[in-house]
C-alpha cells in the first residue's frame, strides 16, 4: 500500500461535526477552506451548502490538489497559501466571504509519506517542508543555523526547557558529519533511557519545533488572521483548528482582542469578532478513539461584528 492509498483510507477530519455545524450560517454563501488537506471538511461543507452556495479551498502543498476527489461545480481548488486569502479571492472578484475554516494540522499522506520528512517514524532524509518550492527545508536548518537560531526554535516553538542542551548536542553531532536524516536527528538524544511515553512526546515537539520554522507557521497565521478579519461578511464566522498551545494562544488572543500579543492597540480601535463559544472545543473521547491523532486538536470560532 503506497502512502496515498493510506492517506485515502485512514484520513479522518478532525472535528468534523463541531467544526461545520457552527460554521455554517448562510446555505447559499461563499466558503473558504484554506487547508484542504485531505478533503474531508470541504466535503462535509459541501453537504450543508444550497445550489448557489460557493466553496473555494486551499492548499499550498501540490500532493493535496493531485488527491482531489471531489467533483462538484460549486467547489474550486487552487494552489495557493492561505497568507494570500485577499487577493487570490480579489482575482475572482470576490471581496466578502461568509465563513473560513482553517485546519493547521498535517494531512495524513503528509505524515505517511517517508520522503517528506514530517514523522520520526520513517527514516528519510529531513524536508518538513509544505510547500516544496520554500528554498530551505529542515536539513538546512539543523545543519546551518547557529547555536543561538537553534535555541529559538526549540525554545520558542517546541517549548523545551532544556532548549539550549538540544541545540549544543546538534552541534556537536554536526561538527563530526552532517545531519542527514530523521533518524540521524533522533539519535543524537538518547532515547533509548525514556519510556515510550516520554521518548513520542519529545520527538513530537522537537519534529514540531522544526516544522513551524521551516514553515514560517506562526507568522503565517497571524498574517492570515488579519486577511481573514477583512474580508468575513458581519455575522459570518471563522474556525480554526489547532493543534499545539501557541497556535491557540495567538486565536484565541485574536478573537478576542484583534490584536496579537504585546502588539499596540490604536486609538479607537473596534474588535472585529466576537467568540461563539467561551470554551475551546475539543474532540471527544469517541473521536479520539477512532482517531488517536485528534488528541490534541483544540477548535475556535469567531463571528465576524
Amino acid at each position: 500500500m503506497n502512502f496515498i492509498e493510506h492517506s485515502k483510507i485512514y484520513h479522518y477530519p478532525v472535528l468534523l461535526k463541531e467544526s461545520i455545524e457552527n460554521l455554517i450560517t448562510d446555505r447559499n454563501g461563499i466558503y473558504v477552506d484554506v487547508t484542504f488537506g485531505g478533503g474531508g471538511h470541504s466535503s462535509a461543507i459541501l453537504k450543508k451548502l444550497e445550489k448557489k452556495a460557493i466553496l473555494i479551498a486551499l492548499d499550498q502543498d501540490k500532493e493535496s490538489i493531485k488527491n482531489n476527489l471531489i467533483k462538484d461545480k460549486r467547489f474550486y481548488l487552487l494552489h495557493k497559501n492561505f497568507i494570500h486569502i485577499r487577493s487570490i479571492l480579489k482575482k475572482y472578484n470576490i471581496e466578502k466571504v461568509s465563513g473560513i475554516l482553517a485546519d493547521l494540522g498535517l494531512s495524513s499522506y503528509q505524515i505517511y509519506n517517508y520522503k517528506r520528512g514530517f514523522s520520526h517514524k520513517f527514516n528519510c532524509t529531513l524536508d518538513m517542508r509544505m510547500n516544496q518550492k520554500i528554498p530551505i527545508s529542515a536539513l538546512q536548518i539543523i545543519n546551518q543555523y547557529s547555536k543561538k537560531k537553534l535555541f529559538h526554535i526549540f525554545y520558542k516553538y517546541g517549548e523545551f526547557k532544556n532548549a539550549i542542551q538540544i541545540a549544543e548536542k546538534i552541534l556537536k553531532k554536526r561538527e563530526k558529519k552532517p545531519i542527514i536524516t530523521t533518524w540521524d536527528l533522533m539519535n543524537i538524544f538518547f532515547l533509548k533511557k525514556l519510556s515510550f511515553k516520554k521518548k513520542k512526546k519529545f520527538l513530537s515537539r522537537l519534529f514540531q519545533s522544526i516544522r513551524i520554522e521551516v514553515n514560517n507557521e506562526i507568522n503565517n497565521l497571524k498574517n492570515f488572521l488579519l486577511e481573514s478579519s477583512k474580508i468575513i461578511l458581519p455575522g459570518g464566522r471563522i474556525a480554526i483548528i489547532s493543534y499545539h498551545s501557541i497556535e491557540d494562544r495567538i486565536t484565541k488572543f485574536f478573537f478576542k482582542k484583534g490584536v496579537f500579543k504585546n502588539q499596540e492597540i490604536p486609538r479607537c480601535y473596534s474588535i472585529p469578532f466576537k467568540m461563539i463559544h467561551k470554551k475551546v472545543i475539543k474532540p471527544t473521547i469517541q473521536e479520539i478513539k477512532i482517531n488517536p491523532k485528534s488528541r490534541s486538536a483544540r477548535l475556535r470560532i469567531a463571528e465576524k461584528l
